[in-house]
């Protein structure tokens, strides 16, 4: 047995895609399709006769488990912080100059996209978005360090 059957046989046991079944071809015939669906009602509450006298047995411990399950999502998880002390001090004096060239270039982009007849070059504002996180990004860090702490 070579490396390449330990990777194949490992590719295959941890397979991501599920397998694809095809149904039965649909019958023309509605009198077949409306007696097959007869059939399968019969056959369909024996099968549920029997789930539900093996289902009794489990059905306890079923329940339990559910119980712990609704108490984890009980829990709630932390708010982060850091959206929050981003957004202030994006609008912060700190941030204020970053804040009015992006929001200036917002407005000359959406001007120019109302207007059909600008022939000019086409601008966007990732420069100026980028220049305004990373200030709001830099004045928040100090102040989130001190919330983790």
């Amino acid at each position: 047995m070579g490396i390449t059957d330990f990777f194949s046989d490992l590719l295959s046991s941890v397979s991501f895609v599920q397998e694809v079944q095809a149904e039965a071809p649909a019958d023309d015939n509605e009198e077949s399709s409306d007696s097959s669906e007869e059939g399968n009602d019969e056959e369909g509450g024996e099968d549920k006769q029997e789930g539900e006298e093996e289902g009794g047995e489990d059905g306890e411990e079923e329940g339990e488990e559910e119980e712990e399950e609704e108490e984890e999502e009980e829990e709630e998880e932390p708010v982060d912080p850091k959206p929050r002390l981003e957004e202030e001090c994006a609008r912060s004096a700190q941030c204020q100059g970053y804040k009015h060239h992006f929001d200036e270039c917002v407005e000359r982009v959406t001007q120019q996209e109302e207007n059909p007849d600008h022939k000019g070059p086409k601008e966007n504002c990732v420069e100026e978005f980028f220049h305004l996180q990373h200030c709001a990004t830099q004045c928040a860090a100090p102040k989130l360090f001190k919330q983790l702490k």
